[in-house]
């Protein structure tokens, strides 16, 4: 579904079990969940401490970058309970904002000015402080000492003094595109300049911070769907699969899911964004699952496809293990320089070098087969950017084949997440367990 310079290290402590080891005793208390951290009462939204030196490095970068001048990046609104379809936290931070603050503080406005590679100046701009209204909404950042410490941002001033410092800003004037008080503003002033594109191209590759939500972010959503195996039965309906699933993100601390959970049995294994959950398993079946969780503000993509019974059929084997061989193929190809659009070939090369009859008188590779490429970069988004440029350390892509035969009610999907690194590739999502004999051994195991 819907990429790592190792510049800082992540203020909150790592914890260090297995996603396996927690999908099976966090319950039980015996271990901490994955995405355990030290809660900071006066953050707004999850009280996640900030990596003060990773998100200063990553203002210096921008300026840097833009040489002289003004950036102007406003933060989201919060949505309205009472009006929008709020189906999950009323709240996630605009990424821009979220990338150079990690504060979850609504209605903010970062201005980032640089006069120069030794005068670069940040001001944190804050609405007051409405206690009458915290008792609904809960804490809130104000502009003051606090919101100082807590940001590492030495100038916070109140919201209302932002249009004249915007009118006296350096130019040029650089914003992200279309965000509310922010752009507003930066219009009054002047003619202003996109942001987003050099922004995207930092976002790129991660840094040591985005490295370490990302492994949460990955570790969390293993966990899900090694206790989604495990729960598995024929004659369950695809929401209690989809419901042990989440249970296995949240009891590991996700903060919310990646993107809506595909659990797709059957004939739905076959359509890709199949997200209803709603058809009741059968024996024999198998079951795709896509789906993933998202741990500070960056989310993983992971899809597993195993059979209901936990016993695959040897025509659901064949076509497995050729899945999972083009992915092999792929993973064993990953070193900076190659194109996602090479591995995806690479990939196509290797079902159509071993398919045989397995999909009829076509290739596996066929585009009516495997209709979707083979991956793309993860990171704040299940999609994030960077899709086109060649691979570098510290990116963060997924590889994930498929084969999908509508006649036969079978599809067959393999996805994980893989950190490009110097000398090639790491696999982050390896504890899902990826082989046949691995995952019915883990569906077959003690308990089952």
């Amino acid at each position: 579904m819907k990429t790592i310079l190792l510049a800082t290290v992540i203020t909150i402590g790592l914890c260090g079990q297995s996603a396996s080891q927690s999908a099976g005793s966090v319950a039980t208390g015996s271990v901490a969940p994955i995405g355990a951290y030290p809660v900071v009462p006066q953050l707004p939204g999850m009280g996640r401490p900030v990596d003060t030196a990773a998100v200063a490095a990553r203002r210096r970068a921008v300026l840097k970058r833009i040489g002289s001048g003004t950036v102007l990046i406003p933060a989201g609104h919060e949505r309205d309970i009472e009006q929008d379809y709020v189906q999950d936290n009323d709240f996630r931070q605009d990424n821009t904002f979220y990338y150079f603050t990690e504060l979850e503080t609504q209605d903010a406005v970062l201005l980032l000015t640089a006069r120069g590679p030794d005068s670069l100046e940040t001001v944190l701009f804050l609405p007051p402080r409405t206690p009458s209204q915290e008792r609904w909404t809960g804490l809130r950042l104000g502009p003051d000492s606090v919101a100082v410490r807590l940001s590492g941002i030495a100038t916070v001033l109140p919201l209302d003094s932002l249009d004249s410092r915007v009118h006296a800003a350096r130019q040029p004037l650089y914003t992200p595109q279309g965000h509310g008080r922010g752009q507003r503003a930066a219009d009054a002033a002047s003619a202003t300049l996109n942001v987003t594109p050099i922004v995207d191209s930092m976002r790129a590759v991660k840094d040591a911070d985005e490295i370490a939500r990302l492994r949460r972010a990955v570790d969390i959503s293993v966990a899900g769907h090694v206790a989604a195996m495990r729960a598995a039965r024929p004659g369950m309906y695809e929401y209690e699969l989809e419901a042990a699933l989440e249970a296995g993100f949240r009891r590991n601390g996700a903060d919310r899911l990646g993107y809506p959970s595909i659990v797709g049995s059957g004939p739905n294994t076959t359509t890709l964004h199949y997200d209803v959950n709603r058809r009741r398993t059968e024996n024999g079946d198998l079951v795709v699952i896509d789906a993933a969780a998202e741990w500070g503000q960056y989310t993983a993509d992971v899809t597993r496809t195993f059979p209901v019974n936990g016993k695959f059929t040897p025509r659901q084997k064949a076509i497995y293990d050729l899945v999972l061989g083009a992915q092999q193929a792929a993973f064993d190809a990953v070193r900076p320089g190659i194109t996602m659009r090479e591995l995806d070939g690479i990939a196509r090369k290797y079902m159509h070098e071993h398919s045989g009859n397995l999909c009829g008188e076509r290739t596996c590779d066929d585009r009516e087969y495997f209709n979707h490429g083979l991956g793309h970069p993860i990171g704040m988004d299940v999609h994030d950017v960077g899709i086109s440029r060649p691979l570098e350390p510290g990116m963060v892509i997924t590889l994930e084949p498929g084969i999908y035969l509508q006649a036969e009610n079978l599809g067959v999907r393999i996805e994980d997440d893989v950190l490009v690194t110097a000398k090639g590739a790491e696999w982050l999502s390896a504890g899902a367990p990826r082989t046949t004999d691995a995952i019915e051994r883990l569906m077959n195991g003690a308990g089952r």
